[in-house]
């Protein structure tokens, strides 16, 4: 692994393959809305769905085994995830293969955990690091999500999938609101612990 001079990861910069493939996941969010809204191409759209949680796993993947590290993959990676995980339950609602409270529910813990972010900034830190548990959420759910949709309809296979699907979205929803509960509270406990970060009057943002 290439590092700098104090022993951080060198960035490769923003043209890389890992980067390249977030990109196409970002560009598939409004490909698959219209799929499932407009043109209502539920295989095609469960195909996208699919080519995107197989490519989330694979430009992590792809950035290790090419050294292939940057600020940019950083950023771009977790806003794939969360346009997806909007994207995804809000066009589900619209058709009704999902009620609107579940969306509800993950817009909620999404804007929740945003509202902390300032918290953190004003005590000189960045975002707090992902939890396992926030991990295991997120891919209960995009794993929920295509069995939802191959289990929507009148067919033999949608009959069995059906139940699956709302098992595994119940599994990944509580993990989700629970870890979200954990978020808020270590943000509580930083707030609580750590003093303000007062800046000069005058100095740039660092």
């Amino acid at each position: 692994m290439s590092t700098t001079q104090d022993g951080r990861r060198a960035d490769s910069g923003p043209l890389t393959v890992p980067n390249l493939i977030s990109g196409l996941r970002i560009l598939g969010v409004p490909l698959f809305l219209y799929l499932v809204v407009g043109a209502h191409a539920d295989g095609w759209a469960l195909a996208v769905l699919l080519v995107s949680g197989a490519s989330d796993w694979v430009d992590g993947k792809l950035a290790r085994l090419l050294d292939q590290y940057s600020r940019l993959g950083e950023l771009l990676d977790p806003v794939a995830d969360r346009l997806y995980m909007a994207a995804v339950p809000i066009a589900f609602a619209v058709r009704g293969i999902l009620p609107w409270w579940v969306v509800g529910v993950l817009i909620a813990r999404e804007l929740v955990l945003a509202a902390t972010l300032p918290l953190y900034r004003s005590r000189g830190l960045g975002p707090p690091e992902v939890h396992y548990l926030g991990k295991a959420a997120t891919f209960t759910l995009m794993i929920a999500m295509p069995v939802l949709l191959a289990g929507f309809g009148d067919s033999a296979v949608a009959t069995t999938l059906h139940p699956w699907g709302w098992a595994l979205l119940i599994w990944g929803l509580g993990l989700y609101v629970w870890t979200g509960l954990m978020y808020v509270a270590q943000a509580w406990l930083t707030a609580r612990t750590l003093p303000r970060v007062h800046r000069a009057a005058g100095s740039g943002a660092q």
